[in-house]
C-alpha cells in the first residue's frame, strides 16, 4: 500500500498525473516559446511535473534504478524552474533559465513515456523489446531534436516577450 491505495491503484494516479504533467508541458511550453504566456496552464504543468516526480519516490525503492536517476534529475531540473518562474518571477536572467529548466523537464517525462510505451505497447516492444533497437533509438531522438527546438525557440522568445505576471504565492 502506498497512500492508502494499493500498488496497482498507485501506479495508475501517477500515470494519470503524469499525462496531465505532459499534455499541459505541451500546451505550455509551445505557447511560451511563441510569445504567449498561460499562467494557468504554465501552473499546471509545474503541479503535475513535481507531482509526477515526487509520486515516483514513493513506490518501493530498493537499489539504484534508472527510474530513481531521473527522479533525482528531474528534482533539481524543476527546483531550476520552480526558482525562476515563481522565486524570481521570471525577471531578467530567469525567463530563459526557466525556459532551459522546464523543457528539460518535459523532455524527461516524455522520455520516459516513449520508454514506457516500448515496454507496455506490444506493437512498439516487438520493435524494440530491449529498448537498444533503432526504432526506440530513432523515437528518442527524434524526441530529443524536437525538445532543443523547443528549447531553443522558447529561450529566444525570452527577450521580445513583455514580461508575464507570475503570482508568486504558488
Amino acid at each position: 500500500m502506498i497512500i492508502g491505495l494499493t500498488i496497482s491503484q498507485f501506479t495508475a494516479l501517477h500515470v494519470v498525473i503524469s499525462f496531465i504533467g505532459i499534455i499541459s508541458g505541451l500546451i505550455a511550453l509551445p505557447a511560451y516559446a511563441a510569445g504567449r504566456w498561460m499562467p494557468g496552464m504554465t501552473a499546471l504543468f509545474m503541479a503535475t511535473t513535481a507531482a509526477t516526480t515526487l509520486t515516483g519516490f514513493l513506490f518501493p525503492i530498493t537499489v539504484l534504478t534508472p527510474a530513481l536517476v531521473f527522479g533525482i534529475l528531474s528534482t533539481l531540473v524543476l527546483a531550476v524552474a520552480f526558482a525562476a518562474l515563481y522565486g524570481f518571477g521570471l525577471k531578467g536572467r530567469a525567463r530563459p533559465i526557466y525556459a532551459v529548466a522546464a523543457t528539460v523537464a518535459l523532455y524527461l517525462n516524455l522520455f520516459v513515456l516513449v520508454v514506457q510505451a516500448f515496454l507496455k505497447v506490444d506493437s512498439l516492444n516487438a520493435l524494440a523489446p530491449n529498448g537498444n533497437e533503432p526504432p526506440f533509438l530513432v523515437a528518442q531522438g527524434i524526441l530529443l531534436i524536437a525538445m532543443v527546438f523547443l528549447g531553443w525557440k522558447a529561450v529566444r522568445a525570452c527577450p521580445g516577450m513583455p514580461a508575464p505576471t507570475v503570482n508568486r504565492a504558488l
